[in-house]
């Protein structure tokens, strides 16, 4: 069973036809590495993946900065997982008891991990399946299983890895609950989105997340409205448009500014919440850096800009006719870089025809609230409303 509680507030538990599932937020691992002075030895290994990445294989995932979290259980009796909720993957997998490997038993600088024991769970059905799936920067494997019980989703297919890659050992998460479209899911397995839409008051799902500079590690950071619109944190107009594949939720972008340069190009975008920064083309991230004064550190391989630089124009997004603005307060971020630095939060994206050129991550997210329309295939905008 999958069973969103633990920080969830079930509305309507009986119709469920609206269910909020409260975020906390994990710490950046790549601060913690750039001041340890580690991260350029993991930049080596990132850019070798990316030249020996696959066709056809999963975008490169960005857990290497700030993300977002929720509390899941799963079994019965309900066992608690704490995953990152991803709408670049479909796939919902946490880590299994039997797990010895260091990445599973990591307790240096997070906390303990909860391992998923399946002679716990009453209701646990193991598939005689092995499951495999490969991100860029490596991957997890293990067997799959049925939990049925609950309210909720009462047949759920969901990974027990005993192996992880190394990344995921480094932070605070248990595993990871994809939220894109069944085509993208390893092994035909049935994602928990669809799972639970019957159960819905209509066919979609609604990502605001909370500015991180107020935010401390473990407080309140964001909320998943399944079943409908966050209409306490999101504006009531949604702009929408339609996607152009249903695998990533993937749509067009029309063009992009800041200040006075303009990329005019019609681009393929994807809205992925488990990536924190920008994906965009080198191209453009060239041109950014111009426009803000930007300085390519080669050791750590991102953009950098005095951090009491002030006045830097929005980034503007065109998507559907509609100009999106995120402001310098998403983009600069103080990675403790040191002499006064920060860093631009966008990463080089290069398409190589069959993924898409750009990745609007979290800094886009927290400017706009997403609204994940399953039914409909499209993909909507809303203002974010924040206290700061």
């Amino acid at each position: 069973m999958f069973k969103l509680v633990v920080l969830a507030t079930v509305v309507a538990v009986l119709h469920a036809a609206v269910i909020q599932h409260s975020m906390h937020r994990a710490p950046s691992l790549r601060a913690k590495m750039v001041r340890e002075g580690t991260w350029q030895k993991r930049v080596i290994e990132i850019l070798k993946k990316k030249v020996d990445l696959k066709t056809g294989s999963q975008l490169i995932p960005d857990y290497y900065d700030d993300f977002y979290l929720i509390n899941i259980t799963i079994g019965t009796p309900p066992q608690p997982f704490t995953v990152v909720p991803d709408t670049g993957s479909s796939n919902l997998w946490v880590i299994n008891s039997h797990c010895d490997q260091w990445a599973c038993t990591n307790t240096d600088g997070v906390p303990k991990k909860h391992l998923f024991n399946a002679g716990d769970s009453d209701t646990l059905r193991l598939l005689n399946q092995e499951f495999d799936i490969e991100y860029g920067s490596g991957y997890c494997s293990g067997n799959l299983g049925v939990d049925v019980a609950g309210l909720t989703v009462k047949q759920q297919t969901f990974g027990i890895a005993t192996y992880i890659a190394d990344v995921f050992g480094e932070q605070p998460i248990d595993g990871i609950m994809g939220l894109g479209w069944p085509a993208l899911a390893v092994d035909n397995v049935v994602p928990p989105m669809q799972n639970l839409l019957p159960q819905l008051d209509k066919p979609l799902f609604t990502v605001w997340l909370d500015r991180k500079v107020k935010l401390d590690h473990g407080g309140p950071a964001g909320r998943i409205t399944y079943g409908g619109l966050d209409t306490q944190n999101c504006d009531s107009t949604v702009n929408y448009v339609s996607l152009t594949s249903k695998t990533y939720w993937q749509f067009a972008q029309d063009g992009f500014q800041i200040g006075s340069y303009k990329y005019t190009n019609l681009n393929q975008v994807i809205s992925d919440t488990g990536t924190s920064w920008i994906g965009a083309p080198q191209i453009v991230l060239d041109n950014v850096a111009t426009i803000t004064g930007g300085k390519f550190d080669d050791q750590n391989n991102f953009y950098t800009v005095p951090c009491d630089t002030k006045n830097l124009p929005d980034l503007v997004f065109t998507i559907g006719g509609q100009n999106y603005h995120v402001p310098q307060v998403e983009y600069v971020l103080d990675l403790g870089v040191g002499n006064g630095q920060c860093v631009l939060t966008f990463l080089p994206m290069t398409s190589n025809g069959y993924m898409p050129s750009w990745i609007l991550g979290d800094t886009f997210i927290r400017s706009f609230c997403n609204v994940y329309d399953i039914g409909q295939g499209r993909i909507g905008f809303a203002k974010a409303h924040h206290n700061l």
